[in-house]
């Protein structure tokens, strides 16, 4: 299966299984992070969410180019962006605490679904970064949306998202994308995470989560993310991209 869920001492936890696809996000893991959202998002036993990919190699390299490198329209396009658009809102906006467990590389899309969880816990030896420019597009699934909320800092964000390169993880906790880093094993990195929240009534993460979905949705985040979709959407349909997919396919 591409994908699985597990549920452990209150922890839910969605693994993209696809390791020989470096964890690249198809239908069926669509498919499955929709099934997941929906049978967690009024589950009051689960304390945290946590978002991984199976193996050490990489944690998403973003959407899977062999499934989508199809689509030549905006039209053909923007069905897959605005779904998974809608689904890393929901993501978001999930009533616990959400941590991207990064526990390998994680590029373009990868990138964008680190981006909208609410902590990033990432290997030591992990790498990211915003590549989408490299295909001539830019984020589609609402992840640039996503840092200007959280990060605050334009010029860095802007920075980021327009170099379309591939980070180091200190040079990721520099910028403030990471949130900690970890040596070895993920198990290990995340319980150390979370060790002293763990300790505190589950109640109080929802209360202060409640409190930044009300600020997301005061600046129509969901509506913004959309938006982003739509100009990635666009972007899809010219020359330049499909010429840089060609020379993508090429190389591999």
């Amino acid at each position: 299966m591409s994908y699985k869920i597990e549920f452990n001492d209150g922890i839910a936890l969605f693994r993209i299984n696809r390791p020989e696809m470096r964890n690249a996000i198809n239908y069926d893991v669509m498919d499955g992070l929709e099934k997941f959202l929906g049978i967690i998002e009024k589950d009051e036993s689960v304390s945290f969410v946590v978002i991984t990919g199976s193996g050490d190699r990489a944690f998403c390299s973003g959407g899977d180019l062999s499934e989508f490198h199809g689509f030549r329209t905006a039209d053909e396009a923007s069905p897959m962006l605005s779904r998974m658009t809608g689904l890393l809102y929901r993501l978001s906006t999930l009533p616990m605490p959400v941590i991207a467990l990064v526990n390998g590389a994680a590029v373009g899309g990868g990138c964008e679904i680190a981006s909208a969880c609410d902590y990033r816990v990432v290997s030591s030896k992990a790498k990211a970064g915003f590549i989408q420019g490299t295909l001539a597009i830019t984020s589609g699934w609402g992840g640039a949306t996503q840092l200007f909320a959280k990060m605050k800092n334009h010029d860095t964000v802007l920075k980021f998202l327009s170099e379309a390169q591939v980070h180091t993880a200190e040079q990721l906790k520099a910028i403030g994308w990471a949130t900690v880093l970890y040596e070895g094993d993920a198990h290990n990195g995340l319980n150390e995470f979370i060790s002293k929240m763990k300790k505190i009534h589950p109640s109080v993460h929802r209360a202060y989560k409640k409190i930044a979905i009300a600020n997301w949705q005061k600046d129509e985040i969901e509506k913004r993310m959309l938006k982003e979709a739509e100009q990635c959407a666009q972007l899809w349909e010219s020359d330049a991209h499909h010429k840089a997919v060609a020379n993508f396919f090429s190389k591999k």
